[in-house]
């Protein structure tokens, strides 16, 4: 009797334990992973190496393996977010494969709560065993290009929206957000309130969610920032009245989408495309040929157009506009509609580059101010320097500082230029007063 309820009991216990995840070294499957796929390309053929062997190390002296199976997958799960060191144990590769950089057989990545991370290690013929400062600084000078002109994008619409109205808008980070969730919804299909949404392509997904994006900006002036304005609310008032819609959009976006990180379904493991030093995927190619493109368009729209001209007027001397005949409402209607699309395009991109979760546009936020800032405050080409300034100094700053500390070496170099230049680089200087 004692033994059968002894077996019970340890039955019992066990099975609790897989179901809640709990004992010795075991991680919530639902939680965070990293995963990858060992295989090679050669010729149109793709071929999976299966018992590699890849071991995990992390916080708290966390240490987990995996072995690749035959499609060439292998995955370790995790027991929660931070900063992991993944390892390639080269010796349980097949004779004569090897990598292409022999010093990414380690690879240190940061996994956010919720997350799936990615990690892939370069297979094929060796063509560098040691890269130096100069690769290195290369590589990391094209990947802040590359996050500068996400900023700049964002950076730009929320410069126009200041200098147009004068408001300090802490819910752009969440028009950011809104491009990159929509563009994840539509592409994948799981659209909420609508469960029988078939899942498009990434482009016509991405090209939806901009006009989306564009009419809810329409909409956030329309409802809420035009009736403010004509009741003469502060500009103290309106900029808590942003901070309060920004909190309650972010936690929005979490009841509908969750907390974890995801990518495009299109865009899943890209393999990159070397240039000299630098590799970074096909994607990151276009990503920035699009940014380029879209920031000269506006850049080119704003000199040379009536409704560019009006707006850089509105934005000089509303009341000066006003009195020449400029439909000043009408202008600033434009003008949210623009920096809401623009804003969903940084997020749309910054997707690709890093996934998409409910606060990806929180995340870059502060980089947005300081980028205006650094800029000139409601300065197009301001946001436009500033945002490669801040961006370039994040990326190659981590040859000399931990990657931890990127973010704060960006707002010490923008303390510096602004003792320097109150008015920042491109600004005006205006007595006050």
């Amino acid at each position: 009797m004692h033994k059968r309820l002894a077996l019970f009991l340890a039955v019992l216990f066990s099975t609790l334990a897989a179901v809640l995840g709990v004992g010795a070294g075991t991680a919530q499957a639902e939680g965070e992973t990293v995963f990858g796929f060992l295989f090679q390309r050669k010729g149109t053929e793709r071929v999976a190496y299966e018992g590699v062997t890849v071991a995990v190390k992390g916080p708290k002296g966390f240490t987990g393996k995996a072995t690749s199976d035959a499609k060439g997958r292998w995955e370790v799960p995790l027991p929660g977010p931070g900063r992991y060191t993944v390892e390639l144990d080269t010796k349980t590769l097949p004779k004569g494969v090897t990598l292409t950089d022999e010093t990414k057989k380690s690879l240190k990545v940061e996994v956010l709560e919720g997350q799936t991370k990615p990690v892939l290690f370069p297979l094929g013929k060796s063509t560098r065993q040691v890269e130096s400062k100069w690769s290195q600084a290369a590589q990391l000078t094209a990947e802040g290009l590359r996050f500068g002109l996400i900023i700049a994008l964002a950076a730009l619409g929320l410069s126009l929206i200041f200098g147009t109205t004068g408001l300090t808008n802490f819910a752009h980070g969440e028009l950011v957000t809104l491009g990159a969730l929509l563009t994840w919804w539509l592409s994948t299909g799981v659209v909420p309130f609508f469960p029988d949404f078939g899942g498009l392509q990434f482009f016509p997904a991405a090209a939806i969610a901009l006009i989306v994006c564009g009419l809810f900006g329409w909409a956030n002036d329309a409802g809420l920032w035009r009736p403010l304005r004509r009741r003469g609310t502060g500009l103290i008032a309106a900029m808590i009245v942003s901070i309060g819609m920004s909190i309650f959009l972010r936690y929005f976006y979490l009841y509908l989408f969750g907390g974890s990180t995801r990518q495009y379904p299109d865009y899943r493991g890209a393999t990159g495309i070397d240039i000299g030093p630098i590799s970074l995927a096909a994607v990151d190619y276009w990503s920035m040929a699009v940014a380029v493109v879209v920031l000269g368009a506006v850049i080119y729209a704003l000199v040379n157009t009536r409704i560019g001209k009006a707006t850089r007027a509105v934005s000089d001397n509303p009341a000066l506009a006003a009195a020449s005949g400029i439909d000043v409402d009408r202008v600033i209607r434009v003008v949210w509609v623009s920096g809401a699309m623009l804003a969903g395009l940084a997020g749309v991109l910054l997707g690709l580059a890093q996934g998409v979760n409910f606060q990806i546009g929180f995340q870059i936020l502060l980089l947005i101010f300081a980028a205006v800032t650094l800029g000139g405050l409601g300065t197009a080409y301001g946001a436009l320097v500033g945002s490669i300034v801040v961006g370039m100094f994040i990326s190659v700053s981590t040859l000399w500082i931990p990657v931890e500390l990127k973010n704060v070496g960006a707002l010490g170099i923008l303390i510096v230029i602004l003792l320097v230049r109150p008015q920042g680089i491109l600004g005006r200087a205006q007595r006050v007063g």
